[in-house]
């Protein structure tokens, strides 16, 4: 969650402070969902809620546990046509102060790389809309398919027969 709050389509600041052990749930609203499915290009984000729990840690880390739930609509890499999927994702994450992250980071040498990397928390305040955002798209389906669909790569270019490699029938077609 590099990018600025002011960048990203969702944000829902909270206060630190007001933190102890919470409960909650987001709701996008129509112009974020829209801003949303405009960026991922989906044809359509019909709901997208995130409930989650936060609970303090030592040292002021701050441990969320939730589940993010959405209905994306997406195009069939094969047909064109619109592809739903219900989407259910546990999320976990970690908040840290910014003096402990820049602890962290100087131990990196001795760090394997298997850790999920700590969100910081800027001037007493996390933003928890930029993990949604992300969720979200690491969880799409890189490749939608309408179920049914395939594609046949044995239909060759126009005049070369079935069954030919794809990497011949480019070969044909350079040399005409």
């Amino acid at each position: 969650m590099t990018k600025d709050a002011n960048t990203m389509p969702l944000s829902r600041i909270l206060r630190t402070d007001d933190i102890n052990d919470e409960d909650g749930e987001i709701s996008a609203t129509e112009a974020e969902k829209g801003a949303i499915a405009a960026l991922l290009d989906l044809k359509a984000l019909d709901h997208l809620t995130f409930t989650y729990h936060l609970r303090q840690g030592g040292s002021g880390r701050l441990h969320l546990g939730g589940r993010l739930k959405a209905r994306v609509v997406q195009t069939c890499v094969v047909t064109l046509d619109p592809v739903q999927a219900d989407l259910d994702i546990p999320v976990e994450a970690e908040f840290w102060p910014q003096e402990l992250i820049d602890g962290l980071e100087k131990s990196t040498e001795t760090h394997d790389g298997a850790f999920d990397w700590p969100e910081p928390i800027k001037d007493g305040k996390i933003d928890l809309g930029p993990l949604i955002y992300e969720t979200l798209a690491m969880s799409l389906d890189p490749y939608p398919k309408r179920e049914g669909a395939s594609f046949d790569w044995s239909q060759g270019a126009e005049g070369a027969p079935a069954g030919i490699s794809p990497f011949a029938t480019l070969e044909a077609l350079r040399r005409r």
